[in-house]
């Protein structure tokens, strides 16, 4: 892996001091309780071992009620050391993601008419995406199991035109194919239906098809500038001519399967890959073959305004979900909320970050850096 680990100080990190950090621990106690009492979450290939964390994981959890920014401090502070994660190669880069809130129905008709879709029984994982089985390519995630043989999934295009009609795989309707399209580039949705009720879908497999990003064929191909491109702007593309958008959607091939994971305070976001709801503002999307979930990350973007107040983007967020376009350690997507404003918000990020981890005390990863010898 090339990257090189760098010992930072609490007193001297730009922006710590000035970051409120309750939302941050209260993030960083959902992902205690699951690693602690369900599972212990996958060690990435930093190295950051749960045995190293779950100290800190049991002292999060042994607190009851709001807990104070200033306690919030203390405990981070007490617990961890801030090790900086540096690419050997390039340079890091955060963007934004959301919660989309979408009207759907809970029939078709001639208006309601682009499923969402749950995941197929057939649809299986992969054991080892680097070496699949015989007719599956590299690099995919999940097949199609019939008797003794598996079988490609098949994608976008061939779905949205009925290779799954008729199983029963329909959640919910909507009235725009772009408003799944982006459903399926977050990982998940509000559905919202006509009675008032609201349906929580999160990410539950996918078709193994590559990902490819509309938004870059876009700007390749001249039709937005790469200085304006943002997901209003490919929504207004798409708007213009419905069968040039579908054309555009299919070339993305990939295609997500949802399933329902409702959330009780419906101020959180959706259950993400780390099996807790997002804290909008503080949780994160890494590349889960390099960090641990459950790891805190502190950020910092010099050319991101913060979400709340008027000042650079420095703020501790909590690693909890990840992404097909999230890969490399210093590479994240920044969850920004539900619901239209959230959206406005994820849509314009962009921008150059440092990643500032927060590595237990007494961990492998502060002694590499250099804070314990």
């Amino acid at each position: 892996m090339d990257l090189t680990l760098s010992r930072e100080e609490f007193s001297t990190l730009p922006g710590w001091a000035d970051d409120k950090l309750a939302p941050a621990f209260a993030a960083f106690r959902r992902s205690a309780g699951h690693a602690l009492h369900t599972a212990p979450y996958r060690t990435g290939s930093l190295g950051l071992e749960h045995d190293e964390i779950a100290p800190a994981y049991a002292a999060a959890w042994a607190e009851s009620g709001s807990v104070s920014d200033r306690r919030a401090r203390d405990f981070f502070e007490t617990w961890f050391r801030p090790v900086e994660v540096s690419p050997d190669t390039g340079r890091g880069l955060v963007t934004g993601y959301y919660e989309p809130e979408v009207d759907v129905s809970d029939r078709p008709d001639a208006r309601y008419r682009f499923p969402f879709l749950r995941q197929p029984e057939n649809l299986i994982k992969v054991p080892d995406s680097d070496s699949p089985p015989p007719g599956i390519p590299a690099g995919f995630a999940f097949m199609l199991s019939a008797q003794d043989a598996v079988t490609p999934c098949p994608d976008r295009q061939a779905i949205e035109s009925g290779a799954f009609a008729g199983q029963g795989l329909e959640i919910a309707w909507a009235a725009s194919r772009a408003d799944v399209f982006f459903a399926h580039v977050q990982g998940c949705a509000r559905l919202c239906f006509a009675d008032g009720s609201v349906k929580r879908v999160t990410y539950a497999a996918k078709s193994g098809h590559p990902f490819t990003g509309i938004g870059r064929l876009l700007v390749e191909r001249g039709e937005i500038s790469a200085e304006t491109v943002s997901m209003a702007a490919i929504r207004d593309w798409l708007a213009v001519d419905a069968d040039r958008a579908e054309r555009l959607m299919w070339e993305n091939r990939s295609y997500i399967f949802f399933r329902e994971a409702n959330v009780e305070d419906e101020r959180l976001g959706p259950v993400a890959a780390a099996k807790v709801p997002l804290e909008p503002g503080r949780s994160l999307a890494v590349d889960r073959r390099i960090h641990s979930f459950g790891t805190p990350v502190f950020v910092m973007a010099e050319g991101l305004v913060d979400f709340d107040a008027s000042r650079p983007f420095q703020r501790l967020m909590i690693a909890q979900d990840t992404g097909t376009a999230i890969v490399g350690p210093v590479r994240g997507d920044l969850f920004a909320g539900s619901g239209p404003a959230a959206g406005d918000k994820a849509g314009s990020i962009k921008a150059a970050a440092r990643f500032v981890i927060l590595a237990p005390a007494g961990s492998l990863i502060a002694r590499r850096a250099g804070h314990e010898r």
